[in-house]
């Protein structure tokens, strides 16, 4: 089986098996706070900073879609991508990490690649990309050794699409999924070229009550079209395609709700003129 190498790992999260571990379970020890959930999430939204910014909040939420029994595979969207860009997706092989390989659902991947237009990706010649990479040990640790497929996805009307024909696919091939898109949220500061509110304190208490929270407002409403529209006019998410590919999918999956797990930025890290907001919903 081909496998797809790790790009990041050793610099934005463990890369050796125990200390990999080790880390995910110090986020599990630590304290969490996050509403109860009514019934088991069918999908979750996860931040995909390294794992020092925004790791728990990733794992917590990962955490919550560990059902009994496992189910059948997992989609995972993500990529950062321009609305005209074509979807990305890897049809075969196996994504490696540091707790073992994870394989790529290639039934449902043939199903996808007869309808939508994919580039696809090989294992051995990979786009660099945290936004996928970032949660594949979560689960792997969680899950163990299931069958994932990742799509890279345009923040535009493609992302519903592509959201309907996964979930239809899977029907039809009696598969059940649980789902994983991943954006963060504002990227302000001199870094980004986005600095509306100057520096300092004021611009993030800025960016924390107002811009987040109007796409956390959008994403908890579970609308996908107001999602890729509140993103491309307030710049507060990087991955509006992955973000309204989630929430789509959850609706046909069945979820009526969105819960806000955790919110945090990476001023409250370390603060600094430039800095990116991270939040955590599940949806049930």
């Amino acid at each position: 089986m081909s496998l797809r190498r790790p790009a990041f790992a050793g610099s934005w999260y463990p890369e050796e098996k125990q200390a990999c571990r080790q880390q995910i379970e110090q986020f599990l020890a630590e304290e969490f706070s996050a509403p109860a959930l009514s019934r088991a999430p069918r999908a979750g939204m996860v931040p995909h900073a390294g794992w020092f910014y925004s790791g728990a909040i990733a794992c917590r939420v990962i955490e919550a879609l560990r059902t009994d029994p496992i189910p059948d595979a997992i989609i995972l969207f993500g990529m950062h991508m321009r609305p005209t860009q074509r979807p990305v997706m890897m049809d075969h092989g196996a994504w490696e990490t540091p707790l073992g390989p994870l394989p790529v659902a290639e039934n449902l991947a043939g199903y996808l690649t007869q309808r939508l237009s994919f580039r696809i990706e090989a294992p051995e010649t990979p786009s660099r990309d945290n936004t996928i990479e970032l949660q594949l040990p979560f689960i792997r640790y969680f899950f163990g050794e299931i069958p994932i497929l990742a799509i890279g996805t345009p923040p535009s009307e493609t992302a519903v699409d592509i959201a309907k024909t996964v979930v239809a696919g899977a029907r039809e091939l009696d598969l059940d999924l649980k789902i994983i898109g991943s954006t963060d949220l504002t990227h302000y500061g001199p870094n980004y070229g986005f600095t509306p509110h100057g520096k300092g304190a004021a611009a993030a208490a800025w960016v924390k009550a107002e811009n987040d929270r109007r796409f956390i407002d959008a994403a908890l409403e579970l609308n996908p079209e107001i999602v890729l529209g509140e993103a491309l006019r307030h710049q507060n998410a990087c991955c509006a395609g992955a973000a309204a590919a989630t929430i789509q999918s959850a609706l046909d999956l069945g979820a009526s709700e969105g819960v806000l797990m955790a919110y945090t930025t990476s001023y409250d890290k370390i603060p600094g003129d430039s800095f990116v907001g991270y939040a955590g919903i599940a949806y049930c």
